[in-house]
């Protein structure tokens, strides 16, 4: 019997896609995307960050910042957004056309539970004056999206890949690059049922958490209202589920009390802030477990590290 174990045991290792539990264990270097958001510029070093990992500290193998050309931004757009947002247009033009040289910007607009991509930009793109002019209104129809959450974890699933014939030279690119996700919508799961206050728990939210923690991607974003909503109760539910989105994936949500922003303005250029304020900490794993909590702080003077509370082991989000 002994021996007839250890020949299935040989035969099920030699099979393609098992490994070995001892390959396994042992620390494994794993990376996350960090932001630094601090009231004075800060130069962070991995000695001014404290970590935890499954609440054991833990000392950070490496802290640097994400170069211009080593980041990819997805800019997706709710699709059933208020037309209002139409004066906004231009503001996002000038957003997309500011960002600096070498980030790659993709526009999307969420739509049936997925993200399609905006016309003629099939994947990301440096050609930022190309992703501005791709630009256009939102279909303005209720629900368009059918639910922000569901694009969202179909998008950082399948996140696409760099559009042909991109300009510039492409010598010294990473080969992976940081990804980044910022959302216009008005956060609402209808498919949770009420956006009553007392029902805030949703399994769809939680999957879209998850899929962008194993992917590492920050999600941010800003809240605007859907052609289908009025303010209050709804407002409130959408902006609390992107709040906890931000908070759990490493990035932030922007709004402004429950109605739509007076201008994008500023917020777009909190997010351009955020952008130039990310990093990547690297820091050893153990390799044997799915996924693992990260707890991040500093005491640099006024400055909070925004981070992903769980990242999955071996994750690289800059190569």
């Amino acid at each position: 019997m002994t021996k007839r174990i250890f020949a299935l045991t040989l035969f099920a290792l030699a099979l393609p896609g098992i490994t070995a539990f001892s390959q396994q264990e042992g620390p494994t270097p794993t990376q996350a995307l960090v932001e630094f958001d601090s009231k004075t510029p800060v130069s962070p070093t991995a000695k001014d960050v404290t970590a935890k990992i499954d609440n054991r500290p833990t000392n950070l193998l490496n802290l640097a910042h994400v170069p211009p050309n080593g980041a990819q931004v997805a800019l997706l757009i709710d699709d059933g957004l208020r037309t209002s947002i139409g004066g906004e247009l231009n503001n996002l033009r000038s957003f997309i056309t500011s960002l600096p040289q070498g980030t790659e910007v993709y526009v999307g607009f969420m739509q049936n539970g997925r993200v399609v991509s905006a016309n003629d930009m099939p994947g990301f793109t440096a050609d930022h004056a190309a992703a501005a002019k791709s630009l256009r209104l939102p279909m303005g129809l209720p629900g368009a999206s059918a639910s922000p959450y569901f694009c969202l974890s179909d998008f950082v699933k399948n996140w696409p890949s760099n559009a042909e014939n991109q300009p510039g030279p492409r010598s010294q690119q990473p080969t992976h690059k940081a990804r980044i996700v910022l959302m216009i919508t008005n956060g609402v799961d209808p498919y949770n049922g009420s956006t009553n206050i007392t029902n805030q728990d949703s399994p769809y939210v939680q999957s879209a958490i998850a899929d962008a923690q194993r992917s590492g991607v920050p999600v941010y974003s800003i809240y605007y209202g859907d052609a289908g909503f009025r303010r209050g109760r709804g407002s409130f539910s959408g902006q609390s589920y992107l709040l906890q989105v931000a908070q759990e994936t490493g990035g932030q949500a922007y709004y402004q009390g429950t109605g739509n922003p007076v201008s994008l303005i500023p917020f777009l250029k909190q997010f351009q802030n955020a952008l130039g304020e990310t990093y990547v900490a690297t820091f050893p794993v153990e390799g044997n477990k799915k996924m693992v909590s990260l707890k991040l702080s500093t005491d640099l003077p006024k400055t909070k590290v925004n981070h992903p509370t769980q990242v999955r082991p071996g994750t690289i989000v800059l190569q």
